[in-house]
C-alpha cells in the first residue's frame, strides 16, 4: 500500500518553518489570495501543480518538496540518525549559529571590504596627485 504525501501539510511546514505567517503567503499568491484561502489549500491532500509552482516561487523551495516530503520518514531518519549510539559512533557535531550572529558577520564583512575599497581609492588618489604634481 503506497502512502500518499498530504501536499498541503508539506505547504504548511515549510511556510511555517520559514516563519512566514497564511497572510503573508496569500500576498505573494496574488489579489485573489487571503489567509482564508491558504487555511483552506493547507488542508488539501493534492494541490495542483501550477499552484504549488507559485507557491515554490514565493517560499523558494522546490517543488518536490512539496511533493514528496513525508513527515514520518524525515522522523525515523532523524531518530535513527541522532539516536545515542549514532551519536557516539558516528561523533556527529552540532553547530548551533543563531541568524543574527550570521547577519553580523555578514555585516562585519561588508564593513572590511566597504574599508579596503576606501583605503585603495585614498591611495589611488595620493599616486593621481602625485602624477599631476610631477
Amino acid at each position: 500500500m503506497e502512502k500518499r504525501i498530504h501536499q498541503g501539510r508539506n505547504v504548511k511546514r515549510f511556510r511555517e518553518m520559514l516563519g512566514i505567517k497564511q497572510e503573508a503567503l496569500a500576498f505573494d499568491l496574488g489579489e485573489d489570495w487571503n489567509q482564508k484561502k491558504i487555511s483552506l489549500l493547507e488542508q488539501k491532500d493534492e494541490v495542483d501543480v501550477a499552484l504549488l509552482q507559485k507557491i515554490s516561487e514565493a517560499l523558494k523551495i522546490p517543488v518536490e518538496a512539496f511533493q514528496n516530503f513525508d513527515e514520518e520518514q524525515a522522523v525515523n531518519l532523524i531518530s535513527c540518525t541522532f539516536s545515542d549510539n549514532a551519536m557516539f559512533n558516528n561523533k556527529i557535531e552540532i553547530q548551533n549559529i543563531h541568524p543574527v550572529d550570521q547577519l553580523m558577520k555578514i555585516h562585519e564583512e561588508k564593513i572590511a571590504l566597504y574599508e579596503r575599497m576606501l583605503k585603495e581609492k585614498d591611495e589611488m588618489m595620493a599616486r593621481l596627485e602625485a602624477l599631476v604634481k610631477k
